[in-house]
């Protein structure tokens, strides 16, 4: 079936579309809230018996309480359905994956702020995480390292990792095999929103955990966002999304291919192109038309193409940084003549991941590079950042002051616990100095 994408103006574009866009993430869970709730309800109270009943109601598999924990035995036959060729690509980029987080750990550090008092921070990681691999549309074993990778970087003592079963009942080889790679203490047989509520109220089975992390569905989604009043979660991750900023240098076949590359993920994807030359925006739209349908996944990429792809001609790389900006993409390429890259890239305030020039194409983000792919979307990248090690860890201050430090306080403190009327809180320091 053939497609026709359209070419938008600036003024159509932000008359027309823009709005929506921008206000994409907003998804209404009022449709969902209800079942959600009661999933979560019904697994606080009866524990393993509503994962298999909820795992039996949502994917079609019938399992039995004690098989939803993974043995050692699955993941050994696991090992010996992959090859070696997956096995080397999955450690090369479990290497670099390592390496980048490795670099962002913060250590303690002190700072004596006047003579004889010390203040600073000491970092320490959870205890427990879940990490949350979904199932669906193919396996994910790139989300695994993604996530397990930095928990283990951070410290982190335990790591469950839930995922739904296939229709047989099993875990895919390749997410047992990447899991194993990484050291995930336990695998858990479970998705969806029951999931997220074994892992946050815990079961007989599954223990509960500190912080719950890994992109879902809506229903996944939204069971985060119930329980985060009793367990931390990670940041917004909905659809897949990217951004290009292009001018007239830009390789379209490069733009053609990225653009599918993001809409072959789900039909609600999104992918815009901010481009300078009409010429180029032309080309990719014929190149799409024509292309779409050598892919595997051709029926995904033409719903997403038909439903949630933009093609933009601006004025000038000016109005094309301006908008991207207010759209804040999972993913921006900035696709531009070499001179004017670090240009662009000075003035980009939102995004969860840039990508830099021509031979810089999210796949590698996604799997091998060493960034993270666990990365904000529906617009959230004005707030948030994407998955780091330092989201499995936590920040204490420490203060350390001697009778010196305390008498060099002293009267700032009295002065200010006067003001506000606490009266005891200036005796805490009078009471030390007495002797």
């Amino acid at each position: 079936m053939k497609i026709v994408l359209e070419i938008h103006n600036l003024d159509e574009f932000e008359s027309d579309y823009l709005e929506m866009i921008i206000e994409r993430g907003k998804i209404i869970f009022e449709e969902v809230n209800d079942v959600v709730s009661d999933i979560i309800d019904k697994v606080i109270e009866q524990g393993d018996d509503a994962l298999v009943e909820f795992t039996e109601k949502f994917d079609g598999v019938r399992i039995k309480k004690e098989n939803l924990l993974v043995t050692r035995e699955e993941i050994e036959e696991a090992y010996n359905s992959v090859d070696e060729s997956f096995l080397k690509a999955l450690r090369q980029a479990k290497k670099n994956i390592k390496k980048f987080h490795e670099a962002q750990i913060k250590n303690k550090w002190f700072i004596e702020t006047e003579p004889g008092v010390q203040v600073g921070q000491i970092v320490r990681p959870f205890k427990r995480a879940g990490l949350y691999i979904p199932g669906g549309r193919a396996p994910y074993p790139s989300t695994v390292l993604m996530t397990a990778i930095p928990a283990r970087a951070a410290g982190v003592g335990e790591i469950f990792l839930v995922t739904p079963p296939n229709k047989d009942g099993k875990i895919d080889p390749s997410i047992l095999v990447a899991a194993d790679e990484c050291k995930v203490t336990e695998i858990y047989k479970v998705g969806g929103a029951q999931a997220i509520a074994a892992l946050a109220y815990g079961t007989l089975t599954i223990k509960p955990v500190d912080k719950i992390i890994g992109p879902g569905n809506m229903y996944v989604m939204a069971a985060k966002i119930l329980v985060s009043n009793d367990v931390r979660i990670d940041l917004p991750a909905g659809p897949s999304e990217i951004c290009i900023i292009s001018d007239s240098y830009a390789d379209p076949r490069y733009i053609t291919v990225d653009i599918m590359a993001q809409a072959e993920h789900d039909p609600d994807t999104f992918c815009i192109l901010l481009t300078t030359s009409k010429g180029i925006a032309m080309a990719v739209a014929s190149e799409i038309e024509v292309t779409y349908q050598d892919y595997d996944r051709k029926d995904i990429i033409r719903e997403a193409l038909e439903n949630n792809v933009f093609l933009v001609v601006v004025e000038n790389l000016s109005e094309a940084i301006r908008i991207s900006n207010l759209i804040a993409p999972e993913h921006l390429e900035i696709l531009v003549k070499e001179e004017k890259e670090e240009a662009v890239l000075s003035e980009i305030q939102n995004a969860g991941a840039i990508f830099l020039g021509k031979y810089s194409p999210v796949a590698i983000g996604d799997y091998s590079a060493g960034s993270n792919h666990v990365l904000p979307t529906g617009g959230t990248a004005k707030n948030y950042s994407g998955l780091s090690t330092m989201d499995f860890m936590k920040v204490i201050d420490v203060v350390n002051c001697t009778k010196e430090g305390l008498q060099n306080l002293k009267d700032s403190v009295l002065t200010l616990a006067k003001r506000e009327g606490l009266d005891v809180h200036a005796q805490s320091v009078l009471k030390r100095l007495e002797n």
